[in-house]
């Protein structure tokens, strides 16, 4: 069996380099199909991890009716850590919010003087998932002693719109371009196949199985597609490092927050590993399925 296996291996190399051009844009084409469905998957998931951010600091603000005490205020947040979607809930006195107006806009020292009584009583309330801002908003405003609620659903509707049309495009083009690159491997190894027809066909004919002769295709789609995966996984790292740096360095998209390759290198090439294994094995299992009908 070793003495098989090494025979496969020889005979599958050979075939790759005995058709230079033809592997040269396989792994062409593979590492293309690699780099543009790992640049879409890698956006759709920055903007999932960028939605995760915003749904911490995206807080709905359930404002307490000023005819309550401030006990009756308080008293409250058991009620809406109750309700449905609520992560968290944090109640800000009169006095908390004043300071924090304070520090936040009394630049020239203007509002040093400001009475605590002219702000509310408020809720600070963050969502297990902003898709269920609405509903959290509709909920809120039927408690008994909550006089009015602030919530930013324009906001968290669009990036919400926006990560489910990145999500179908990059499932739509993971598909299409892994269909693409098995076709493109197939017909490479099928003009591998119909070089050696005639010898295959002699093999057949004095008792050589099918796996016998089917492995050293398989072995050269598999070389063919570890190549471009390893290839187009180092083109991708340097494309992604190099957008990072771009993001980072642009005063005008401070707000995306793009994660580090580094954290996220072990999936990407995992993936691209088994993407490229499974184009170049299934087109080669689909070239050669034809040339065995003998």
């Amino acid at each position: 069996m070793k003495h098989n296996f090494t025979y496969f291996a020889k005979e599958g190399v050979g075939n790759m380099f005995s058709h230079g051009f033809m592997s040269f844009a396989a792994i062409g084409v593979t590492v293309a199909c690699l780099l543009i469905m790992g640049t879409f998957t890698l956006v759709a998931y920055n903007l999932n991890e960028n939605l995760k951010d915003l749904q911490k600091e995206n807080a709905v603000l359930a404002f307490v009716d000023d005819a309550l005490t401030d006990e009756e205020a308080k008293a409250l947040q058991s009620k809406l850590e109750k309700l449905p979607g609520v992560a968290d809930c944090t109640f800000v006195s009169r006095e908390e919010a004043r300071d924090s107006y304070v520090e936040q806009y009394d630049e020239d020292d203007l509002y040093g003087d400001l009475e605590a009584e002219i702000f509310r009583h408020r809720y600070v309330l963050h969502m297990t998932d902003l898709e269920l801002m609405g509903e959290l908003r509709t909920q809120l405003e039927a408690v008994e002693g909550i006089d009015r609620v602030r919530a930013d659903e324009t906001i968290s509707a669009g990036f919400i719109t926006v990560r489910n049309i990145a999500g179908v495009i990059s499932i739509a083009m993971i598909a299409v371009l892994l269909i693409v690159s098995v076709f493109i491997m197939s017909n490479t190894i099928k003009l591998t196949t119909f070089d050696r027809r005639d010898e295959i066909a002699i093999m057949k004919m004095v008792g050589a199985t099918d796996g016998f002769i089917r492995w050293p295709f398989v072995y050269e789609g598999l070389l063919l597609g570890l190549c471009g995966a390893v290839i187009a996984f180092g083109l991708q790292w340097v494309l992604y490092t190099g957008m990072v740096k771009g993001v980072s360095n642009s005063d005008t998209m401070q707000l995306l927050k793009l994660v580090p390759f580094e954290g996220i290198w072990m999936p990407v090439a995992l993936v691209f590993l088994g993407v490229g294994l499974l184009v170049g094995v299934g087109g080669s299992l689909t070239a050669i399925r034809k040339f065995l009908r003998v």
